[in-house]
């Protein structure tokens, strides 16, 4: 079909895209003026695309809250043309995609990605959700309440209930007032009392908002454009327009009796925040000079004479944010928010009147050219070398990006700010007064003292009107620190030329995996050059292996506070690096503490001789041990406050993993700590250390010896050196628990919430030791029995928002893991529906055609072989196989090599040995949490253990009593 037949090209400004992006883009109009963007990606394995609908829960009509969310969940049951429910998240899950959609104040996004070859019919099932979805009366029910589960794990989050509680003290007639998620309350019961028909007004919703005029298509596909056009027409033109104008909400939420108030509100978690609110101009309206952005810049810059940077000196605060998190056209917030130490809560006043001070030093210095020129230089290059992301997060953020920007700026949006004008952020500047601000200020010590409730999220508060004159007293009163403007960033890259490895068409074959470059009794460096993506980038892992410091609670905590505190000391300066576009992080590992170095080549050797600097000249400041001391301690103690299948997940790890001990052990040993400890500690921690290094990317071979050879010239090989290598039986190895064969094991325990309704089950079922057939037999299961777990529990029975399949790894261990949350049925009840799920699985796998399995087969081998899009990704899955020991480099060769010969009565007989419920070969361990809803049926559930199945009442001393898989990295450790 010609294009002028059936859609309009564009014909306006050209699309400006990244200089490194070889992807083709193109804009068209359908003749029912839905407006799409084609992508065109010979490269990508996957497919996508993401419809943006210019509906959200501000539409919601008064009274059924939650409506527009309600209808993103109702969409995916069926269509007119394809009626069999749930039919689309099956089609899309077994070919080896994936499927979404969220619901914003004025957006309603849907989006989806898959293997190229499943595309077409993917991208049909997806245009019926806007041409004639079925939105039939037995799904109503049952997704109400999937909307009401996924309402109650949210309940005791702080985040959203701050964000509510910020919205409940707004203008009512204003929809930022409204709550969006809506419940079984909002959706049933209130509705249903008042005779209003939910489903009915559901289908009204639908039918007023949503019309193509309204909507915006990204479709990402590996045919040229021409033939994505093509599949776009056929599929998408029957989309009714019906002119719908897009729904504007003009006015500010905040009326004056919101402004000037100080909130008092008490969190679930322990800790302290304090979050400062102005309404401003929305700087969507001056993106290209992006005024939000600097200001956020200078208010939340973290290097020294920053407004942190003095918090911080003085002990009230372990971390800022200022921006603009909460936007529309119409209206904007600016927040600065400010976690807090226990003596910054005491502190609140002197903070603020920090705040506005350096505030009043912004208003009155001006707006400076050449800090606007950095940002700017460090957007440039991030956008022009930005990393290739997945199809479906770069289509999601496009559709919604052609909602807000001109055509030529789909794909930059906000990132590429390109003109100073000083008056736009002066405008912000000025609009951070003490005459419209709100301030919110979290803290458990609040709790008894409030007089307020919000009531959707039961948060209770106080509120007391603040003056100007008040503020202007804060100001005077504050102690006085030298606060001054930033200084220019030496990290920003200003060389971007690619090393010449190799002609970009003849990749070496040493260049294709990792090669162990240099070893020495110090260290291993793994070396693999960018061959791929030719990008100035580098990224480098180094992982300092302390037997020590795994060795006990004590030393886990010891070794904790010690990599905090060099992150501490070395933020004010490693921070520059961070703004332009070089990320580092210090962690614990499985082995001790991990190093990493991602981003711009330009300057990384610089850094990273700063971080080893600081670990050679560790020491340990009295002032900030006891800052980092309080929040590694409340960091533990909101362990509590997890959700329940995040608990479940770490008693499974628990029972499996060993050298891992109980939370509450490391909370105890904590407490009892001093800055002498760890000053005693640090120097027998590192005594005996060796450094596993993994340098790729945009780094010449000799590049990468010497920062190896520099870390060794500074730790081991120095007059008096810090670290000495490790004798050979100290290296250590990562052991997992062995479950009895035939044996089923429970571990029963109360949530440590007691406020918490939900309950929680992890299913955990163990297989094998890696090894390449065994791993594809499971992954082919995984991805046959995914869609149908999640149909049967979540959209069928109801049990929780949180339903999957998984499979799951521990040290190279396999094996699968149903997790499920639920508010309605008890873990007990909730294992016998997955153990009944193994038996329809078991007859699913009899019933299998043929060419049903082979379809499975070459969605997973599809999946496999699914490049790697960057050089993080590349490197993520190398820096495994050398963490793990296994060394496996051909991995996904050689596993899709077992699947090409699998034959189907081969994966029924897996099954049947190691899944089915009375499979002779079976392990299997069920974690239950036990919600305050059910915690009841937790005596009764322990009675019904009877053996040969085996209750876990200790689970160290469980793990203790089984024997151990043998280490994959023991055996390569001293080979090579």
């Amino acid at each position: 079909m010609a294009i002028e037949n059936a859609a309009a090209a564009d014909k306006g400004d050209e699309i400006l895209k990244a200089r490194t992006d070889k992807r083709e883009y193109r804009r068209i109009v359908l003749k029912n003026s839905l407006e799409v963007l084609l992508i065109s990606d010979p490269e990508t394995d996957k497919c996508a695309a993401s419809m943006n609908v210019s509906v959200g829960s501000f539409s919601d009509p008064q009274g059924l809250e939650g409506l527009a969310h309600f209808l993103e969940h109702m969409l995916f049951y069926a269509s007119e043309k394809y009626p069999e429910e749930d039919s689309y998240s099956k089609y899309i899950t077994e070919h080896g995609g994936s499927t979404n959609a969220y619901t914003s104040t004025e957006h309603t996004n849907y989006h989806f990605d898959i293997n190229t070859d499943s595309f077409d019919e993917a991208l049909d099932r997806f245009a019926q959700f806007f041409i004639k979805p079925l939105m039939s009366a037995d799904a109503t029910m049952r997704e109400i309440k999937a909307v009401d589960s996924e309402n109650q794990k949210n309940l005791l989050s702080d985040s959203w209930r701050m964000h509510q509680l910020k919205k409940h003290l707004s203008r009512e007639d204003h929809p930022y007032h409204k709550f969006n998620t809506g419940n079984i309350n909002t959706l049933h019961v209130r509705p249903e009392a008042n005779g209003v028909d939910t489903r009915i007004e559901l289908i009204k919703f639908y039918d007023k908002h949503y019309s193509a005029n309204t909507m915006h298509l990204v479709v990402y596909g590996k045919e040229n454009l021409d033939k994505i056009q093509g599949l776009v027409e056929e599929m998408f033109q029957e989309i009714r327009n019906t002119n719908k104008e897009i729904p504007r909400f003009p006015g500010q939420p905040c009326a004056q009796e919101h402004l000037q108030v100080l909130v008092k509100a008490v969190p679930i978690k322990q800790g302290h925040n304090l979050t400062v609110s102005w309404p401003v101009t929305p700087s969507i309206h001056h993106y290209e000079e992006a005024p939000c952005t600097y200001v956020g810049h200078l208010i939340g810059h973290e290097g020294k004479g920053s407004l942190f940077h003095a918090l911080k000196i003085l002990g009230w605060a372990t971390g800022l944010y200022a921006g603009e998190p909460d936007w529309t056209m119409e209206y904007s917030f600016f927040n600065v928010s400010i976690n807090l130490t226990d003596a910054g809560h005491e502190h609140m006043q002197d903070i603020l009147g920090l705040l506005f001070r350096h505030i009043n030093l912004l208003q009155q210095s001006g707006v400076s050219q050449w800090i606007f020129d950095e940002l700017s230089a460090i957007f440039e290059a991030e956008f022009h070398y930005q990393a290739k992301i997945d199809p479906l997060p770069y289509a999601v953020n496009i559709s919604s990006n052609m909602t807000i920007y001109p055509t030529k700026h789909w794909l930059i949006g906000s990132s590429l700010p390109s003109k100073f004008n000083p008056a736009s952020v002066q405008k912000v500047l000025d609009d951070l007064s003490p005459d419209n601000v709100r301030i919110f200020w979290e803290s458990n010590k609040f709790e008894g003292q409030t007089d307020k409730v919000e009531p959707w999220y039961n948060t209770a508060y106080s509120l007391e009107k603040i003056t100007k004159l008040t503020i202007q007293e804060w100001v005077q009163s504050a102690p006085d620190v030298n606060l001054f403007l930033l200084t220019t960033n030496v990290f920003i890259p200003t060389d971007f030329s690619l090393k010449h490895f190799t002609d970009k068409n003849q990749v070496l074959e040493q260049d294709i995996f990792p090669v162990l470059l240099r070893k020495t009794s110090f260290s291993r460096l793994w070396y693999k050059p960018d061959t791929k993506f030719f990008k100035p980038k580098a990224y480098v892992k180094m992982d300092f292996n302390c037997p020590l410091a795994v060795s006990s609670p004590d030393a886990v905590v010891l070794s904790n506070l010690f990599v905090w505190l060099l992150v501490d000391y070395l933020n004010e300066y490693a921070y520059y690096a961070q703004v332009a576009g070089l990320d580092y992080g210090l962690s614990l590992s499985n082995n001790g503490f991990e190093l990493s170095l991602v981003g711009f080549n330009h300057k990384l050797r610089i850094l990273l001789e700063a971080v080893i600097q600081k670990i050679a000249n560790f020491e340990v400041k009295p002032d900030r041990f006891s800052v980092v001391k309080e929040t590694v301690i409340k960091s533990y103690q909101n362990y509590k406050f997890r959700q329940p299948y995040n608990q479940a997940m770490s008693y499974c790890s628990m029972v499996l993993q060993d050298h891992t001990w109980p939370w509450t052990e490391e909370l105890d040993a904590l407490s009892h700590l001093e800055a002498e400890d760890v000053r005693n500690f640090v120097p027998m921690l590192l005594s005996r250390t060796f450094v596993e290094c993994y340098i790729a990317g945009n780094v010449e071979k000799d590049e990468a010896e010497s920062m190896v050879k520099h870390i060794e010239d500074v730790l081991f090989t120095n007059p008096k050196p810090i670290c000495r290598p490790l004798y050979p039986s100290q290296f250590l190895t990562s052991r997992v628990a062995e479950l009895g064969t035939g044996m089923k094991y429970f571990y029963h325990q109360e949530g440590s919430n007691p406020s918490d309704e939900n309950s929680a089950l992890v299913h955990y079922i163990q297989v094998h030791q890696d090894e390449f057939s065994m791993n594809s037999k499971l992954q082919l299961f995984e991805l046959i029995a995914k869609q149908a777990t999640f149909h049967q529990l979540r959209t069928i029975e109801q049990l929780g928002y949180i339903t999957s399949l998984s499979q799951r790894n521990d040290s190279g261990v396999y094996g699968v893991q149903f997790i499920i949350q639920s508010s309605v049925k008890g873990p007990g009840h909730v294992d016998s529906r997955v153990e009944s799920l193994l038996k329809d699985l078991e007859s699913k796998l009899y019933k299998m055609s043929d060419e049903e399995f082979k379809s499975n087969v070459t969605a997973l081998i599809d999946m496999k072989l699914e490049k790697h899009k960057n050089l993080s990704e590349e490197s993520l899955f190398y820096w495994g196989e050398i963490q793990e020991g296994t060394l496996k480099f051909n991995r996904i060769d050689a596993e899709v090599a077992t699947l090409r010969e699998l034959k189907k009565e081969e994966l029924i007989d897996f099954f049947v040995e190691y899944i089915k419920i009375d499979a002779p070969k079976k392990k299997s361990l069920s974690v239950c949490v036990y919600g305050n809803q059910h915690l009841k049926e937790m005596a009764s559930d322990k009675d019904k253990v009877v053996s040969p199945s085996i209750e876990i009442e200790d689970i160290v001393g469980f793990r203790k009593s089984q024997p151990l898989y043998a280490s994959l990295r023991g055996c390569n450790q001293l080979k090579l």
